[in-house]
């Protein structure tokens, strides 16, 4: 099982990172960032149908972080996954990079997807604004994750508003710092870009970090704790013999038993 799901952890991020950021590198030009944030959007979905339920498809160190300050996965098999979606992240960023160059005068240095502030910032939001900022989008994406989950894998429907959330995080982030809201997804296409891409790499891998403790710390406030709600659940009346709550009411009634007529 802890095969199956790092290896999932670690195919999950290479494609977020090939397609994702692929839209953004080989289509931005044609889809701008509506049709980047949808890509997004759409990939993680689809994935997480893909890997939900091995994994839970986090493939994002942040989302990873909530879910072991939550208390739903131990501190090992958050290291595995972190492991694994950040060379997940590196192998998807090469994959791409190989591709990138088959296109004629396609630029790759200091651009190549990657994110950055500053006179690399579409609005050249400076340093601080861009930690704000996806410290922010990363605290939506990760609360949502916390919230439409009760633990690591994901079923049903959770997806869908999971991978909502991230395209709506791009739609806002894309113009402020190309939107990273994941270490994984920004550390791969920085080692490809180089120069200024490397030099403000740091933001985008602490901002999210931080990001994420922020949602499991309003999480834990907003929503029941799993060991807090077993808790709950077990002092909870229970009936007793014949069906009778203890106290000597009926669960389907809720009034007090009914007498004989030796009591009348």
């Amino acid at each position: 099982m802890e095969t199956r799901t790092v290896v999932s952890e670690f195919t999950g991020t290479a494609l977020l990172v090939l397609f994702g950021v692929g839209s953004l590198v080989l289509a931005g030009d044609y889809i701008n960032a509506l049709g980047i944030s949808l890509a997004f959007g759409f990939i993680l979905i689809a994935l997480a149908y893909a890997f939900g339920r091995i994994s839970g498809c986090h493939i994002n160190p942040a989302v990873t972080l909530g879910m072991l300050l939550a208390g739903r996965m131990d501190i090992r098999r958050a290291v595995q996954y972190w492991v694994a979606q950040l060379v997940g992240g590196i192998v998807g960023a090469a994959v791409l990079y190989l591709l990138a160059k088959q296109v004629p005068r396609l630029r790759t240095y200091e651009a190549f997807g990657s994110n950055g502030y500053g006179g690399r910032s579409p609005v050249g939001i400076g340093a601080g604004g861009a930690f704000l900022a996806e410290v922010l989008l990363t605290f939506l994406l990760v609360f949502v994750f916390l919230t439409v989950t009760q633990k690591v894998t994901l079923s049903g429907i959770e997806p869908v508003p999971i991978g909502l959330a991230l395209a709506a995080v791009n739609l806002v982030g894309i113009p402020l710092t190309w939107t990273s809201v994941n270490p994984a997804r920004s550390l791969g296409p920085a080692l490809f870009a180089g120069g200024g891409a490397l030099s403000q790499l740091w933001l985008f891998l602490v901002a999210p970090l931080v990001g994420g403790v922020l949602a499991a710390v309003v999480h834990r406030f907003t929503h029941v704790h799993p060991a807090a709600q077993a808790e709950e659940r077990a002092t909870e009346p229970r009936p007793g013999p014949w069906g009778r709550m203890r106290g000597g009411h009926r669960p389907e009634t809720g009034g007090p038993e009914a007498k004989g007529p030796e009591a009348a």
